[in-house]
């Protein structure tokens, strides 16, 4: 049924499957998801929000990216380097001071997200990501390319060449761990 009215006012609850004001404010005390964890959106990819204004906010995954044009699709972890025919290509200059940083898989936040092209890649900026390596590496030291779209651990980089830390010891010829972005 479809009710039309210039002012509503309710004291109690309602329950509706579909609210929608074409015109005019919403206001409300809290907005409260009764679903499940991940459900729901506010805007779309369409119809955004202009500014957000919060005391704080959190996120499940632990990386600031932005995004960048790259010269074809590289899976996350992998390391890569501006250059190329986009602005970035998979990095394959060991020790490279060109090195851009590692392909993130979910960043929490998310800069750069409208960009238009083919192949754009979410380029890891600051916290931990997964990263693809040759080894041995030990927690906390500095890494940096190998080529090949990998890292490697490094006792004295150049600067310029650290895309971050290793937060966990590998033991093998090549492999994935969770690595802190540093810059140096």
């Amino acid at each position: 049924n479809l009710v039309t009215a210039g002012l509503l006012s309710v004291t109690g609850n309602i329950t509706a499957g579909n609210l929608s004001v074409n015109t005019g404010t919403v206001s409300v005390g809290a907005i409260v998801n009764n679903n499940a964890n991940g459900v729901g959106n506010i805007g779309t990819t369409g119809t955004r929000f202009n500014t957000v204004f919060a005391l704080a906010s959190s996120a499940q995954y632990a990386d600031l990216a932005e995004y960048y044009l790259s010269d074809q699709p590289y899976p996350a972890g992998t390391v890569v380097a501006f250059g190329g025919n986009k602005e970035l290509t998979r990095c394959d200059i060991d020790h490279d001071v060109a090195v851009a940083g590692i392909v993130s898989d979910r960043p929490a936040f998310e800069m750069n997200a409208g960009i238009q092209g083919d192949h754009p890649v979410a380029l890891a900026l600051a916290g931990r990501v997964l990263c693809h390596v040759v080894g041995p590496v030990r927690r906390g030291q500095m890494l940096v390319a190998a080529g090949s779209g990998r890292a490697r651990a490094e006792d004295n980089p150049h600067m310029g060449a650290v895309i971050g830390k290793a937060l966990t010891d590998f033991d093998g010829s090549t492999g994935t761990i969770e690595v802190v972005i540093v810059r140096i």
